[in-house]
C-alpha cells in the first residue's frame, strides 16, 4: 500500500482538499486553501513539498 498525505496550506497550516501519494509529481500546482482563501504555487515529488515564493516566475 502506498503512503498518502494531505497537503497543508503554507500560509495558515490547515489541511487543503488535496492529497498526494508517493508516486505523485506536481509542478507549478496552484494550491488553494478554502480556509484562508490564499492560492500558492507548489511542487511535490516523493511526498516532499516545495512552495514557490510569491512573485517568482519560471517563464
Amino acid at each position: 500500500m502506498q503512503k498518502e498525505k494531505w497537503v497543508l496550506c503554507p500560509v495558515c497550516g490547515n489541511k487543503t482538499r488535496v492529497k498526494v501519494r508517493e508516486d505523485t509529481v506536481l509542478l507549478n500546482f496552484p494550491l488553494y486553501c478554502p480556509k484562508c482563501k490564499h492560492e500558492s504555487l507548489i511542487d511535490a515529488e516523493n511526498l516532499v513539498l516545495a512552495v514557490h515564493k510569491h512573485g517568482e516566475d519560471n517563464a
